[in-house]
């Protein structure tokens, strides 16, 4: 696996998109740490105004923007018969397979502490784990274990759509509408079928359920957001090993 997996780890470090990615996500999170730690901005809600910590599809946005690591990682390779080339070079697609998922994995993992720390650090230091807007735990190692497992499972969802969908596009837009859009059209009419979608499985894990009615326990958060990762990643395995190119 050694050959394979430092070739997928070249192809991930060198995709500029990766970087861009990774930049945004710090910023944002860095940003929205300031925010919700100095409680400096309110958001109108049906049950009146809320800090912005308070906010947890807010606070979870810039995933999106990280999750494109792994999309793009994945989506690349059905440009211009890439996947042929891969496969030239790996004949065994399993192991081909393997290898990409395990770097891909390990660079969402690696990725996402940047990505997540420093807003994760001001917004505790800022509100001194006393402002409304803190994170859910009010402590910072349990709070970037959390994010960081959440960031990996998340981007794990995405590398394994992409390849189901032959593309990086249609899964990240996918992915970003299900919570702008589908989540909150249908969580009045069908709460216990929304409460498993892989947004709010991550938001009940995370502690920020944004309604009750769609909350789960944060251990059966972790659980539901393991299964469509597992989920994801198996199908496109699945694929990858009986779809021809």
């Amino acid at each position: 696996m050694r050959a394979p997996l430092s070739a997928e780890l070249t192809k991930i470090r060198t995709l500029p998109v990766s970087w861009i990615a990774l930049a945004l996500t710090a910023v944002a999170n860095t940003l929205l740490g300031i925010v919700a730690g100095t409680d400096s901005v309110r958001i109108a809600s049906p049950d009146g105004e809320v800090a912005v910590g308070q906010v947890g599809t807010l606070m979870l946005a810039p995933v999106y923007v990280f999750v494109a690591i792994a999309a793009v990682a994945a989506g690349t390779e059905y440009h211009g018969g890439q996947l042929r080339v891969s496969l030239a070079a790996v004949p065994d697609r399993t192991r081909w397979f393997g290898a990409k998922l395990a770097a891909t994995a390990v660079v969402a993992l690696v990725a996402a502490i940047p990505a997540v720390l420093p807003g994760l650090l001001v917004q505790h230091a800022v509100a001194g784990g006393f402002a409304p807007g803190r994170t859910a735990t009010g402590r910072p190692v349990t709070d970037l274990l959390a994010l960081l497992t959440a960031y990996l499972l998340l981007s794990l969802v995405g590398f394994g759509s992409a390849f189901l969908a032959r593309g990086f596009v249609t899964p990240l837009a996918v992915l970003f509408t299900l919570p702008v859009l589908v989540s909150t059209t249908l969580a009045g009419l069908f709460p216990q079928v929304v409460r498993f979608l892989p947004h709010e499985a991550t938001l009940s894990f995370l502690g920020r359920a944004a309604d009750p009615a769609t909350a789960l326990g944060r251990g059966a958060g972790l659980l539901v957001l393991t299964g469509w990762a597992l989920l994801f990643v198996g199908v496109a395995w699945a694929l990858t090993v009986r779809r021809d190119t």
